[in-house]
Order: C-alpha cells, then sequence, then structure tokens
C-alpha cells in the first residue's frame, strides 16, 4: 500500500475531525466494508457469493446515439469527463445540461483553467456543472501546501506555483456551476458533485480506502437524483486490464446502492471504463472522454430523465 505525501496528510487531518454525515432517512447505513482494501477481492467475493454484479440486474447499456428526440417532458444530460486539456476535437451534442466529471486539466495550472472556461463559454448549454479530478492539483488546497512544504517536484509545474497563483483558482470558472462536496438543483434534479478518490500514485483528492473516503461519501444527500464523482464505484466501469484489477471504490458502492439510490451516477478517472451499466436501479456512466492513450477518441454520453413532478 503507497500511501507518502505524509500519508495523504495523514488522511486529511482525520477528515476534520470526523464530518458530520448526512441525512440517512430510512435507508441502510454503510460501514466500512471487511474488503475495502482490496477491490478487486471484493468484486471476486461478493460476485461469487451474492451474484452482485450479474445479470440480469446488472448489465451494459448501449450508450443513446446523439440524434434522438428527445421526448417532450424530458432532460437531456450530456455528460463528458477526463478531457485533459484536449476539448479541440471533441463534437458535443445537442443536450439540455452538460455534466464534466473531473480531470478537465493536465495539472489543473490557472492556464489550462482559463482554456477550459473558455471553452465552456462556446458551449450552448442551458446549464453546465463541473467537478474537479485528481489531475487539477491546484484545487485540493492541501495537497498543494503539502507540495510545497515538501519541495517535492514529481510536479514541477504545479509545485513552482505561488499561493497567491492558485488559492482562487475555482473562480477562474465562471462559466459553469463547480461543485466540491456539494450540490445544486437545476430543472428539479438535485445533483451531487465529489473530487474524491481512493489513493491513486499521489495526484490531488486522494484519500485511503475505507473510513476517509466513506466520510466524504456519507456527505451525500439521501435523496439525490444525479450523482457525480471522479471515481469509479467498484464493479462498475472500473477494470484496468493492463494490471487486471479492479480498482473502483467499494465504500462508494454500498453508498450509491444501499443508501442514496440515485437515478443516474456520472464519473470517469478510469479511461479504460468508458461506457454505461446499470443494477436496475442506478445508471452508472463512465464518461472519460480520453482513452488509456490520452486521445480524446470517446464521445459524450447523452442521457434523458422525465422531469420531475411539481407539487
Amino acid at each position: 500500500m503507497a500511501f507518502t505525501l505524509s500519508e495523504i496528510m495523514a488522511a486529511r487531518r482525520q477528515q476534520s475531525q470526523a464530518q458530520p454525515s448526512a441525512q440517512r432517512g430510512s435507508r441502510t447505513a454503510v460501514e466500512v466494508d471487511e474488503y475495502s482494501t482490496n477491490p478487486t477481492q471484493a468484486f471476486t467475493f461478493y460476485n461469487i457469493n451474492q451474484g452482485r454484479f450479474q445479470p440480469p440486474h446488472v448489465h451494459m447499456v448501449d450508450p443513446m446515439p446523439h440524434d434522438t428526440p428527445k421526448p417532450p417532458g424530458y432532460t437531456r444530460f450530456v455528460c463528458v469527463s477526463d478531457t485533459h486539456s484536449r476539448t479541440d476535437s471533441i463534437q458535443m451534442p445537442y443536450g439540455d445540461v452538460f455534466i464534466h466529471a473531473g480531470d478537465f486539466t493536465e495539472l489543473g495550472l490557472p492556464s489550462e483553467v482559463k482554456k477550459f472556461n473558455d471553452w465552456l463559454g462556446t458551449l450552448p448549454y442551458d446549464i453546465k456543472i463541473v467537478i474537479a479530478g485528481n489531475h487539477e492539483l491546484t484545487f485540493d488546497q492541501e495537497f498543494m501546501a503539502d507540495l510545497i512544504k515538501q519541495d517535492f517536484y514529481y510536479f514541477p509545474s504545479a509545485s513552482k506555483l505561488k499561493p497567491e497563483n492558485y488559492e482562487n483558482v475555482q473562480s477562474l470558472l465562471t462559466n459553469c456551476i463547480y461543485l466540491q462536496d456539494s450540490e445544486v438543483t437545476v430543472r428539479g434534479f438535485r445533483i451531487y458533485g465529489s473530487p474524491w478518490q481512493p489513493w491513486y500514485y499521489g495526484w490531488g483528492f486522494n484519500l485511503p480506502r475505507g473510513q476517509a473516503l466513506l466520510d466524504k461519501w456519507n456527505q451525500i444527500p439521501d435523496n439525490t437524483d444525479i450523482l457525480v464523482t471522479h471515481c469509479p464505484p467498484l464493479g462498475f466501469l472500473d477494470w484496468v486490464p493492463k494490471k487486471m484489477q479492479r480498482v473502483g471504490c467499494m465504500e462508494l458502492l454500498n453508498t450509491v446502492q444501499r443508501r442514496v439510490q440515485p437515478k443516474v451516477h456520472v464519473f470517469g478517472h478510469i479511461h479504460e471504463g468508458y461506457g454505461m451499466m446499470t443494477d436496475g436501479t442506478t445508471t452508472f456512466v463512465n464518461a472519460s472522454a480520453c482513452t488509456v492513450n490520452f486521445l480524446p477518441m470517446n464521445p459524450p454520453i447523452v442521457i434523458d430523465l422525465p422531469n420531475p413532478r411539481t407539487t
């Protein structure tokens, strides 16, 4: 297990001394899973013993063609992720609400953020929602503070930045709604966004598997309609063929399936996992635009949802 960077800032200072959990309502409270630290083992165990990831309830879904007419009374969501400053060749389809699930830059440099914001400004969608990913280093203020203190040059162009150059980097995103462990309601849909993921080679928004990540997922409100995270849940579009490993988060999976049960869960992070799946309750969307070779070849994924009834 390779943490470091001060053991991921001492598990984020013990999660800011244990943040309060979200309202759990009547749904099942989630605890740390016994297989939390070994996602591949967890997948195998639950698949063999519980059939948790098997058809008919769990299966792949074919993405909807972009030219499909939108039914009356529906909202069309256009989902992308992991564009990594490579947006010029991406053909954006018609839609109402744009969602980007993080890694819109290479390192979160202010110049990259400005370029991304300019691109957002050219998009015709009524609402644009964005979260950060592990590549948005400057959006993770604790990470940057530790990076500079340690004189760590794994990310030289980021570690040489002065605090005044990145402290307000979020303010550069003027053409979207930026979510970070926060929510917004648009067109009657409650949307929650969070950038965290299990430790991943010492990048931004990393946390150890287990309680530290569960504390973040506990902040997700029960009645969320659309969940946007950067990392995938275990077993859904999280397979890394080169390493023959599952890398999704067990606590995120349990939070999604046992407590929150959103209509849609949008994420990215694992480029090889691009596509859609369902468990019969939630549609899981890995919207990574870039391939494992960082070529922006995967088209945006569109989803139509019936507008919530107004009382």
